[in-house]
């Protein structure tokens, strides 16, 4: 589909109005100070007045009795007059003729906004009430509801300010319709249909509201009106004003003062889409009008006049533009102009009239002055000795050639649409340029000979004069010159022109000097002139402005090709390059290396242009091939780089926008789409069958691209075992005024060069030449070949003129050791340095031997080759593919002989090692998704807890440092290492999103996690390990860098602890200490002998009786205090001390590095955490260690569970690693704190599910998360042991029952969670009580067994490895936790001990509330977050967001309204209405709402621009690829492309696990690492 033009769209947006909106009271006096009349007829005549008191709160209907009125009342009354009437158009137009023109009457000025609510509630509302049969807004909200199909999808909008309407013929080139709307499609009408009755109240509404549309639009009256409207009123053609005649005639005559209109708005400072000027558009667009402006108004010359009157002070003595110190500002301004001259010459004419031509050659004429300004304008000279001090302004200059290309294509189109215009404009733009040369006769002549031949020019050197690369008359005229050879007119040239005014040489001389300017800087000999002039030389080249610079000046070295002399040609084209020296002989003239490599460099770059001007033969008129073939061949050759994306591909070719290509039908046609994959995006590949079409010297190549090109192609051969050659393809013919253009493959000049340049790649010294000089030299043989070969086999018994192989056979001096080109190819054979281009010297020798036969076989003289060249290419073929194979073959046997000795190799160490086999595991590879490497125990137990807890036996960990690279083992009697890690409040969990909740501040307690879990504190890490010195070290060091390196805006906070971890540049604020798991067995007979005399009612009276004799005071606000003991009928008395008898051992001992780096870390976590300054008294600090703990275990548990991944074995070594560090350093940590501390926290915790332990203020057991309980209760255990005297710890028999009795209370407490909030009846089935225990009990227990298994190594059973659904592990999961599988069992055990517990639980109000309905509870298992749910087509979202309006906003402006992915919430971004202040900082919306939506971290959706934005915090976020891909598998950042956009599952769900992963931050942190702006985005107020 090819897009023609964009204009504003055609609907009228509906403005906010309330149908139902109160009416004032009645005001029978006046409304406005005018009163209101009666009913006059069947309408009221002054209806519009009560309107417009409505929209000003003062709404009065002189018909309605009642003072109670709305906008319904009103409506309904025109709806009900429209339905008693037979003739829906008088009504309708009288409706009109009564109010359309009082709505911009002079009694009362108004605002747009108010004329377009006035309009809406006035005329359409009625008609719409009439057309749908029922209030508008209700049938909208059901059409949306239905299956209506959503748009499709042509969202294509540009420069004019409007959008491309889909089936707007006018609009649209060509394909106006969409792949849905084409007529004849057989899914238009899939799904959906209209009722009968509103399609038969559309066809009687339409077609007479779109033939009033047309009356007016067509109206060319302007004293009257159609009768119809004649209500008194003037009205315009397309303004409706209320005033005298005298007053329109005024306003006509000012819109016809273009100049003074664009010279007015240059001077202003109101944006194009606010100015009257941005109404071109409309008019310059639409065929007709365009054709009678030219016709009637001389429109192009007044565009042109009016492009160079605002541009005077930019001409200088010269009469030549310079932008020199220009206003960027004021230059965009000035492609107002440019656009109206591409819309008003955008449909070309099919029949002209002789006014039509007159009227567009003097518009030409007019357009040629502004192109004489241009031509030379800016010209340069080349530096030497010094660089120069400041680069000039290019920019200007280059933009307006980009500006104006589209234009100069289409006035060469029209040209070539008429053949008396062609030639007329022909003529004028020759004596054009002509006139723009500067006079050079009064300069001598140089006189310039090589080879016998001799060639007279006027002195210039380029890199000694002033040259320019802005060229735009010489392009223009080598444009019209195809065009004239293309309609066959070139015989006619010389009855216009005649041949010795036409001055070829003068013609071509300017473009030549481009070219060698081009050459010139690619050989580095203008790096003194700075970026002005290599930047201008990329765009020359580059794909934005290429067509009409670069490609144009090749085409007019054709031209000049066809009408001179081919060895004249040469010779000039020698001198521009100034290697006439450097050429003429052999040996070089010089020693210079400097000066020799320059020359070389030269010479590439000469013989790339004669191989472009040669075989680039790709354009219209030219040779005889269409716009397609020539951009099908521009595809083939960026295909032939690499596989590319649709969007890279567009991107990479000139716009299509002018022409009447498909481009896609081009892919499709060379190309087979592959589709993406999770990430990335689809690409096109290369259909086998254009793979010959490759040419390595494709003239639109950057040398990048032709190097990796050739890399490509040749690769592919190679893996196909065939020639590694890259000839030439064989070209299109030239056209018969271009066919001389091959007479310079075979002229002496040309031969002289490639003997001169083969010759010296057979000598020793290889500075001489180059391999790219010698690949460019058996191209331009290839070509030369391939030319005789094509006329050989056109001629048949004809003779054949261009004679190449005989000229190639001859020598080429009288010198006795001189020899043909001939013999020369053979003699490259030897040439090791030419290794790589062997295959192409045989490929040029079976040519030879082609065009040899062809040459016998048509009887003709063919060249003769001495008796060695003959023997050498005898057989050549035959012996190139022998040796292929057998060098094909004796890599297959060697390859086949590794194989065998690796495998032999390999069965010889397993049989040496079959032990080693037999007890250990198969190690992992650390770069992908490895099984966490669990500690594995020949025999032994598997359960965790309780006397026949399994042994826990550590494999050896040796750890290398990222840094110094040494290896260590870990023991805590060695140096400290640490892991890097990443410390963020999360809200993955949260079972309340979206709303606000305070978990952070000084006051906040954070010891009582609500099972909700509204935010937590989540520890990551990258895996990376260092020794703390080789990380303390790298730290102090980048501190110090940065402080040297001032007004630097770092992508991360040194301040806060921040980092790049070294090795992979993850995003990290702190480092765990890496503490290893201690070898412990449990003697199992010790641990049956303590059971038997430890029950649990017991274990509760001698932990009792040890809390109580701390006689703890427990501070909650300004009150303190003690916990009371309940004692029961069988309670024994115990000692203080008694809790140490049942065994104890010493701690672990940890260095005081160790020590310093949990202290560091466990700040790191409480400062995130709560968001608060250091602080290491403060008793929070160990809950917070707890806290991240237990918040990560859940995350990691709930992310395996999404993923359907087994509990163990499916981790990351990073997340294996991190989890396994952060289990035993929470552990630890205990020892850096006060154990008062300690066991404070402790008995808190243990109040809210011991029974014999009563305290106040400890919440219900609901309103806690039980895990949480279970990691806090279990860490902080150990400090019941700790004596003043000795720091004590439990045995590992103690332990084990210590974790079963806790784990097994903290389980009935689960269970009765499970139960309460599953209770939606009294009486409830046993069964259904079992489900929900069994369902909801799974994820507390996967958490538990990652907590235990980490905290004591103990294998897990090989059930937990596997992919089980969670309920159908619930068996191994109760053995490996020493659980009953049957869970009821527990109560039934501990009944008596707990009974008091569940009845003080059953008596509490808090629980009370729950069965009553006054308070709800989270349901178990809790729902796994995911992102908010997407519709699948795009243009649905952007619908929805239409209707978006800001809610603190005043004005009607829609903003840039943004969809959270995380909760679904609409906000208005980057705009001061929505900003917050929070915390003395203002904050824009969606920064504000990431506080509490995502605790800062946040992913946001721009619906209009199609882009995802990650935010982390106030200060940092990146853009992100959308997960809405088109057709082509890519995203559409900003709309650009306009495809149909689908959303892509696999991509959302990357999305989705970014975020529960936690890597939105690592993320951000690589992107700004990638992507680092001088000029950061201000994140904040996003």
């Amino acid at each position: 589909m090819t897009r023609h033009v964009t204009r504003p769209p055609r609907h009228m947006t509906r403005p906010a109005v309330s149908y139902d909106a109160p009416a004032a009271s009645y005001d029978a006096a006046a409304v406005d100070g005018e009163a209101i009349s009666r009913v006059n007829g069947r309408l009221p005549l002054t209806a519009m007045e009560a309107v417009r008191a409505y929209t000003r709160g003062k709404w009065s209907m002189p018909w309605v009795k009642t003072g109670d009125f709305t906008v319904q009342n009103y409506a309904v009354e025109f709806r009900t007059l429209f339905d008693n009437t037979v003739d829906f158009a008088s009504t309708f137009h009288q409706l009109l003729a009564n109010y359309a023109s009082s709505l911009y009457t002079n009694g009362v000025q108004t605002q747009v906004e108010d004329q377009g609510q006035l309009f809406q509630v006035g005329i359409l509302t009625p008609i719409e009430w009439y057309l749908f049969g029922q209030d508008p807004n209700t049938f909208m909200e059901k059409l949306r509801e239905n299956e209506a199909p959503p748009l499709c999808g042509k969202m294509r909008s540009s420069m004019g300010g409007g959008f491309c309407d889909c089936g707007d013929t006018e609009a649209w080139k060509s394909g106006p319709y969409c792949k849905i709307h084409v007529p004849g499609a057989s899914n238009q009408e899939a799904g959906f249909r209209l009722t009968e009755e509103l399609l038969f109240q559309t066809r009687k509404v339409f077609p007479i509201v779109i033939q009033y549309i047309m009356d007016m639009l067509i109206w060319e009256e302007q004293k009257s009106l159609p009768a119809y409207l004649n209500a008194g009123y003037e009205m315009g053609r397309t303004t409706v004003k209320e005033g005298t005649l005298e007053d329109c005639q005024g306003i006509a005559e000012k819109l016809k003062c273009y100049k003074k209109v664009q010279k007015e708005y240059m001077d202003d400072e109101r944006d194009r889409n606010v100015s009257i000027t941005a109404i071109s558009v409309q008019v310059f667009t639409v065929p007709t009008l365009a054709r009678m402006l030219i016709e009637e108004e001389s429109v192009i010359r007044v565009l042109t006049e009016a492009l160079l009157g605002v541009l005077p002070e930019y001409l200088d003595s010269e009469n030549k533009f310079n932008f020199q110190g220009y206003s960027q500002d004021r230059f965009c301004r000035v492609y107002a102009i440019i656009y109206d001259l591409k819309y008003i010459l955008i449909s070309i004419p099919t029949s002209w009239t002789e006014k039509l031509k007159e009227k567009f050659i003097e518009g030409f004429n007019s357009l040629l002055r502004v192109l004489s300004c241009m031509q030379d304008m800016e010209a340069i000279s080349r530096m030497i000795g010094q660089h120069v001090e400041m680069d000039s302004d290019w920019e200007a200059a280059i933009a307006m050639q980009m500006q104006l290309k589209n234009v100069l294509m289409l006035i060469q189109e029209w040209c070539a649409s008429n053949e008396v215009v062609l030639l007329k404009t022909y003529k004028d733009c020759h004596r054009g340029v002509l006139q723009c040369i500067k006079p050079v006769t009064s300069h001598q002549k140089t006189l310039v000979e090589m080879c016998g031949h001799s060639y007279q020019s006027y002195p210039f050197k380029v890199s000694r004069d002033p040259v320019s690369i802005h060229l735009p008359l010489s392009r223009v005229l080598a444009g019209l010159h195809s065009q004239m050879n293309k309609m066959g007119l070139i015989t006619k040239l010389p009855e216009i022109i005649s041949p010795n005014d036409f001055q070829v040489e003068l013609l071509i001389e300017s473009p030549l000097r481009c070219l060698v300017l081009a050459g010139q800087v690619a050989a580095e000999m203008w790096k003194r002139n700075g970026l002005t002039i290599v930047s201008q030389v990329f765009y020359y080249q580059d794909v934005k402005c290429r067509e009409e610079m670069y490609d144009k000046d090749i085409m007019m070295l054709q031209i000049g090709a066809s009408y001179m002399d081919p060895n004249s040609f040469l010779l000039l084209v020698l001198d521009r390059f100034e290697l006439v020296e450097a050429l003429s002989k052999v040996s070089m003239p010089t020693k210079d290396m400097d000066q020799t490599r320059q020359w070389n460099s030269l010479i590439e770059e000469m013989l790339h242009v004669l191989i472009c001007i040669i075989g680039e033969r790709f354009m219209p008129g030219v040779s005889n091939v269409t716009k397609e073939e020539c951009m099908m061949r521009e595809i083939i050759h960026l295909l032939c780089i690499e596989p590319m994306a649709h969007s890279a591909i567009a991107t990479a070719l000139p716009e299509t926008e002018n022409t009447d290509i498909c481009l896609d039908t081009l892919i499709n046609k060379v190309a087979t789409f592959k589709k993406p994959g999770v990430s990335g995006h689809g690409v096109y590949e290369l259909k086998d069958e254009y793979l010959n079409h490759f040419n390595v010297f494709f003239y639109h190549y950057t040398k990048t691209q032709r190097s990796k090109a050739e890399h490509t192609q040749k690769k592919r051969r190679k893996q196909e075992n065939s020639s590694e050659a890259l000839p030439p393809p064989p070209p299109p013919e030239f056209t018969p005024a271009f066919q001389n253009v091959s007479n310079l493959l075979c002229c002496d000049v040309m031969m002289h060069l490639l003997r001169t340049i083969l010759q010296r790649a057979t000598k020793e010294d290889v500075i001489m030449w180059t391999e790219g000089m010698i690949q460019m030299a058996l191209h331009i043989i290839a070509l030369g070949l391939i030319e005789e070969k094509h006329q050989l086999q056109k001629a048949a018994d004809g003779e054949v003129t261009f004679d190449f192989t005989y000229k190639a056979s001859r020598i080429g001096s009288s010198d006795v050791n001189a020899l043909s080109l001939v013999a020369m190819l053979e003699n490259l054979k030897g040439v090791p340095q030419l290794e790589s281009q062997k295959d192409m010297v045989s490929w040029v020798w079976q040519l030879l031997e082609t065009v040899k036969r062809l040459h016998e076989k048509s009887g003709q003289t063919a060249f003769v080759m001495s008796s060695s060249d003959v023997k050498a290419n005898e057989g050549q073929s035959s012996q190139d593919k022998e040796k292929r194979k057998q060098k094909a073959e004796a890599a297959r046997l060697h390859r086949q002989k590794i194989m065998a000795q690796m495998s032999a190799m390999q069965k010889n160490f397993i049989e040496t090692n079959k032990l080693l086999y037999d007890t250990s595991q198969e190690a992992q590879d650390t770069s992908t998704p490895a099984e966490e490497h669990s500690l594995t125990v020949v025999g032994g137990s598997k359960i965790t807890l309780g006397p026949r807890r399994g042994p826990s036996v550590p494999e050896k960990e040796v750890l290398t440092c990222i840094l110094c690279q040494e290896e260590q083992e870990v023991r805590l009697d060695r140096s400290t290492m640490v892991l890097t890690a990443c410390v963020q409040k999360s809200t993955t969990l949260s079972q309340s999103r979206g709303i606000a909740v305070i978990q952070s501040g000084e006051t906040f307690n954070p010891l009582f996690t609500s099972p909700e879990l509204p935010c937590g504190t989540h520890t990551g890490s990258c895996g990376h390990v260092m020794h703390v010195t080789c990380w303390q070290k790298f730290f102090d060091a980048m501190q110090m860098n940065t402080r040297q390196r001032l007004h630097v805006d770092l992508i991360y906070d040194l301040g806060n602890g921040e980092y790049l971890c070294p090795l992979c540049k993850c995003h990290c604020n702190s480092v765990i200490p890496i503490i290893p798991i201690v070898a412990e067995q449990v003697n199992s007979a010790d641990a049956e002998s303590l059971g038997e005399v430890l029950s649990l009612s017991r274990w509760l009276d001698v932990v009792g009786t040890r809390i109580s004799g701390y006689n703890l005071k427990i501070s909650k606000g300004e009150k303190s205090f003690s916990p009371e003991f309940l004692k029961s009928e069988n309670s024994q008395s115990h000692e203080f001390r008694s809790i140490l008898s049942f065994g104890v051992q010493s701690p672990p001992q940890y260095s005081a590095s160790t020590k310093e780096i949990l202290v560091h870390f466990a700040n790191t976590v409480y400062c995130t955490g709560l968001n608060v300054s250091p602080n290491e008294s403060d008793p929070r600090l160990p809950i917070m260690t707890w806290n991240t703990c237990a918040f990560t275990i859940q995350s990691i548990e709930s992310l395996l569970r999404d993923e359907d991944k087994p509990l163990f074995g499916s981790l990351q070594n990073r997340q294996h690693a991190g989890l396994k560090a952060l289990v035993k350093f929470a552990e630890a940590q205990r020892v850096t704190c006060p154990q008062a501390t300690i066991q404070s926290h402790l008995v808190q915790l243990l109040a809210v599910f011991l029974p014999n332990i009563k305290l106040e203020g400890t919440p219900s057991f609901l309103s806690v998360d039980v895990f949480h309980l279970l990691v806090g209760s279990v860490l902080a255990f150990p400090s019941l042991y700790c004596e003043e005297v000795v720091g004590l710890h439990p045995s590992s028999v103690i332990a084990s029952y210590n974790h079963l009795y806790l784990f097994h209370l903290l389980t009935m407490t689960h269970i009765l969670q499970i139960i309460f909030s599953s209770a939606t009846a009294a009486d409830l089935p046993g069964w259904y009580i079992w489900d929900c225990v069994k369902k909801g009990i799974v994820p507390y227990l996967r958490c538990s067994a990652l907590f235990f298994h980490y905290l004591l190594g103990v294998t897990p059973p090989d059930e937990l490895k596997s992919s089980l659904a969670p309920e159908d592990q619930l068996e191994a999961l109760c053995s490996y936790l020493c659980l009953p599988t049957n869970l009821f069992v527990l109560f039934q055990e501990y009944w008596d001990t707990v009974k008091p517990l569940i009845q003080r639980w059953g008596s509490d109000l808090s629980v009370l509330s729950t069965f009553t309905g006054n308070r709800s509870v989270i349901r178990y298992p809790r729902n796994l977050n995911t992102l908010t749910e997407l519709p699948e087509d795009y243009s649905v979202l952007l619908n929805q967001a239409s209707y978006f309006r800001c809610p603190k906003s005043q004005d009607a402006e829609r903003k840039h309204p943004v969809l959270c992915l995380l909760c679904g919430a609409i906000l208005c971004s980057q705009n001061t209405c929505c900003q917050e202040v929070v915390n003395g900082e203002e904050l824009g919306a969606c920064t504000a709402h990431a506080l509490h939506c995502g605790a800062g971290i946040c992913i946001f959706l721009k619906v209009r621009e199609c882009k995802v934005v990650l935010i982390e915090g106030k200060t940092r976020g990146c853009l992100y690829p959308a997960p809405y891909l088109d057709e082509y598998g890519e995203t559409d950042p900003g709309l650009k492309r306009g495809n149909p956009l689908r959303l892509s599952h696999e991509r959302y769900r990357k999305l989705h696990l970014m975020w529960q992963q936690h890597c939105i931050i690592e993320e951000i942190a690589r992107s700004l690492e990638i992507s680092q702006t001088f000029f950061g985005f201000n994140w904040s107020l996003l």
